[in-house]
């Protein structure tokens, strides 16, 4: 089996999912003629996972998807998202607004409203525009492509700055199956399940348990392992469709002689993803890479991590390039590792080493620390010596812009 993958600057080739189609119009939600809502489309025999946010103030449309996908009166067949709107702590309202998006959208296709998923992002705490949503649908409806995707990864944005997209193929017993996918998120990002918004669709046929299984551990290792800022979105959502119309032999078992290629695919395109994000973070300059070894367990890895990549001391100096080493050895020295050895771990930023038994390094200068800090993208390295358990984890600078662009989000 042979995986031919394809990756550049902003979008790359996108190459079309047979059987999964989508549509995009203009419904003047928040700014007037602007890509705002997105209707995909597929196969009632179409498999499809997902996973939500954890946050207790999950939006009206979170709920609803969840109900609808769980349910077995119908197939889901359709996604409908919006942008510059939540539908989140809108009480019983946004619940009822999501529920009456996926009824017309399911009234105009004559599938039902429980074969509709609503997606929503954008402000939260303001009523959902409905009539400017459902006046849309015929439109999104009518230009429904498989060659869709560039439309639609504008129209899910908010405050991105960049559209966000991967896109890769691999041959499997013979056939070419594709993976394509699309995300948004800028700010409000530590997922904890997914990113704030991404649709991933492959023409693999994949047993339904199994994809699930699949979108979990991708999403484990791409969006669970990002953060821009620390804030869990109240309406994240991560959808994998596979709609079984490539050729190649149905995957139904992790022993199947394929399944890992196509997971080590799908997780790499969700990589991608992840790290689009981070890199389009709220007024990011660089992309930091916070790696963790040697640690007794993987959560103590990731405590170490996320103290370090939500430190604004941290992520301050990293925007002005200053080689303030002292600054990650105080987050890690926080991190709350029980009994931690501080004469035993140490610190590098890429490979210049910073810290060792306890203080600078004898070899360190502030010359190569420099040099390290002036690049574009970084990665940090805390070996603990205490154990075989890592974890890594990307984030990125912050920038005065960051304050910028959330003090004058609702202005």
């Amino acid at each position: 089996m042979t995986i031919i993958t394809l990756i550049k600057s902003n979008l790359p080739e996108m190459h079309p999912v047979s059987g999964f189609k989508l549509g995009t119009a203009c419904a003047g939600i928040k700014v007037a003629e602007r890509k705002d809502v997105v209707v995909m489309s597929f196969d009632a025999s179409a498999n499809v996972a997902g996973v939500f946010t954890q946050n207790a103030f999950c939006a009206a449309p979170v709920h609803v998807a969840k109900n609808h996908l769980q349910q077995k009166e119908s197939r889901v067949q359709y996604f409908v998202i919006n942008t510059g709107n939540a539908n989140a702590g809108t009480g019983e309202q946004g619940m009822k607004d999501a529920l009456n998006t996926c009824q017309h959208l399911g009234q105009l296709t004559e599938t039902g409203d429980k074969a509709v998923l609503p997606f929503s992002t954008g402000v939260i705490g303001e009523s959902l525009p409905l009539d400017k949503i459902i006046n849309a649908l015929p439109d999104a409806l009518s230009n429904l492509s498989e060659r869709g995707w560039h439309d639609a990864a504008q129209g899910i944005l908010t405050t991105d700055t960049r559209t966000k997209g991967a896109s890769t193929q691999l041959i499997i017993a013979g056939q070419a199956v594709t993976i394509t996918g699309i995300c948004k998120g800028s700010g409000m990002i530590r997922p904890d399940m997914a990113t704030m918004l991404s649709f991933v669709a492959t023409d693999a046929a994949v047993e339904q348990s199994l994809l699930q299984k699949i979108l979990k551990y991708g999403v484990a290792h791409s969006f669970n392992r990002i953060t821009v800022d620390g804030d869990t979105s109240t309406n994240d959502a991560c959808m994998l469709v596979a709609t079984g119309k490539s050729k190649a032999p149905m995957i139904d078992s992790e022993q199947h002689p394929d399944y890992q290629a196509l997971l080590n695919a799908m997780t790499k395109i969700l990589e991608q993803l992840a790290k689009a994000i981070v890199l389009d973070g709220e007024g990011a300059t660089k992309l930091i890479n916070i790696k963790v070894k040697s640690g007794k367990t993987e959560q103590e890895c990731n405590d170490v991590a996320y103290t370090v990549a939500h430190s604004p001391l941290v992520k301050t100096a990293f925007f002005a390039s200053d080689p303030n080493w002292g600054r990650i050895l105080a987050a890690v020295g926080r991190s709350e590792v029980n009994n931690l050895d501080i004469n035993a771990l140490e610190i590098f930023l890429d490979d210049v080493c910073l810290v060792r038994q306890g203080g600078k390094a004898d070899d360190y200068t502030e010359e190569r620390g420099q040099k390290v800090m002036d690049q574009d993208a970084i990665t940090v390295t805390v070996n603990l010596h205490r154990g075989s358990s890592e974890t890594q984890i990307w984030t990125c600078d912050l920038s005065y812009d960051y304050v910028k662009i959330n003090a004058e989000y609702r202005s």
